[in-house]
């Protein structure tokens, strides 16, 4: 989930195949930030203030890191493909 793949080395078929992958695994994503806003949630109810906030941040991290990551695939094939 937090490799970081040089993109610009790798072939067109190859990009192609690993933007199916990510556009595949954004739904696993989804459900698991909206776990752990759901724990942040009951946990803000119920406990206390610190593991919330670290909850939020981290599910804001996994987000942004994973579109961000889509984004450069995307991006990298729109530069290779002559068709574009």
């Amino acid at each position: 989930m937090f490799s970081s793949k040089d993109y610009s080395k790798m072939t067109l078929e190859e990009l192609g195949s690993e933007e199916k992958k990510m556009k595949s695994q954004k739904t696993i994503t989804a459900v698991f930030i909206g776990v752990l806003i759901g724990i942040a949630v009951w946990s803000a109810t119920h406990k206390g203030f610190v593991l919330p906030v670290i909850l939020l941040i981290s599910a804001f991290l996994i987000g942004y890191r994973n579109s961000q990551n889509l984004k450069s695939v995307q991006a990298e094939i729109s530069r290779k493909d002559p068709v574009g």
